[in-house]
């Protein structure tokens, strides 16, 4: 099986400041992660391609990305950037992200809204008009978000049906705590929308570093498989941030033992089909 990886990033901290990496706990991967370093983890996993995932909100690092990508020799198949969704130059600035030379593997945007202090904060207007540019354009948002911006993120995906969003690390269940039934109830909602699709990532991270266990993260796959199916799960490392909980094979084994159960074709699906079809990767 040809295995993508949906979900993982690059950084250098000698480049540029990111925000979410400032608390001591980030300390052990506050360094330098490249395409060489990818490389080696992902040949050693099996991963065949990669979706490269946005760290700041800066389309500086969205035109870098890309240039990875085309240099990458296929195992970058594509990049999630970042472009300013409320601004009114968004439809310009998408345009020119799409034609610069490495354009082609832009795939989708995504914006940190977790991090925005208005539940609404997908409502606004402008925000709502870059969604339909994205939609025109074929490309898919993903959506970061907290249990109180679900409302909003499910009122947008009914919205735009013709675009599709990706749940990122299925809504960064409380894996630690282990409660389930009110992580359940808010991503159903965005579940009944057929054109949401949710990342088996980030699981590990959730989950008591020190000390966590596959049987930990089994009652929050099951949960997905109910309510998306395989064909709108795909899987992803979240490296390097799963590094502070696990290398980047133990998350690929720990998704390969939670779904050894499915069939081959529903397998497929989450491991790579789904992430192809989605994002429109060869």
């Amino acid at each position: 099986m040809h295995i993508v990886d949906a979900h993982h990033h690059l950084w250098d901290p000698a480049d540029r400041d990111y925000p979410f990496m400032r608390p001591a706990a980030f300390d052990p991967i506050r360094r330098r992660y490249g395409l060489d370093d990818l490389r080696a983890r992902a040949d050693a996993a099996g991963v065949a391609a990669t979706v490269l995932v946005q760290t700041v909100s800066d389309t500086t690092e969205t035109r870098e990305f890309l240039d990875v990508a085309a240099a990458s020799d296929g195992l970058v198949a594509g990049v999630v950037g970042w472009a300013d969704l409320t601004s009114p130059a968004f439809a310009a600035e998408l345009d020119e992200l799409r034609s610069a030379p490495a354009g082609r593997w832009l795939v989708g945007l995504r914006h940190q809204v977790e991090t925005e202090p208005d539940a609404g904060w997908l409502q606004r207007p402008d925000v709502r008009r870059a969604m339909t540019a994205l939609e025109s354009a074929g490309l898919v948002y993903d959506l970061l978000i907290r249990a109180d911006q679900a409302a909003s993120a499910v009122e947008l995906a009914h919205d735009h049906d013709q675009l599709s969003f990706v749940l990122d690390h299925a809504g960064k269940p409380p894996v630690a705590g282990g409660a389930v039934p009110a992580w359940r109830e808010w991503i159903s909602g965005l579940a009944a929308a057929p054109n949401v699709y949710v990342k088996l990532s980030g699981l590990v991270t959730e989950a008591d570093w020190a000390s966590w266990a596959v049987a930990d993260l089994r009652p929050y796959v099951e949960v997905m498989l109910e309510l998306f199916g395989p064909e709108r799960i795909m899987v992803g490392t979240d490296w390097p941030v799963c590094e502070l909980a696990a290398p980047y094979g133990r998350v690929i084994d720990a998704a390969t033992e939670l779904t050894a159960h499915l069939s081959a074709s529903e397998r497929h699906e989450m491991f790579a089909g789904t992430a192809r079809r989605v994002y429109g990767i060869k």
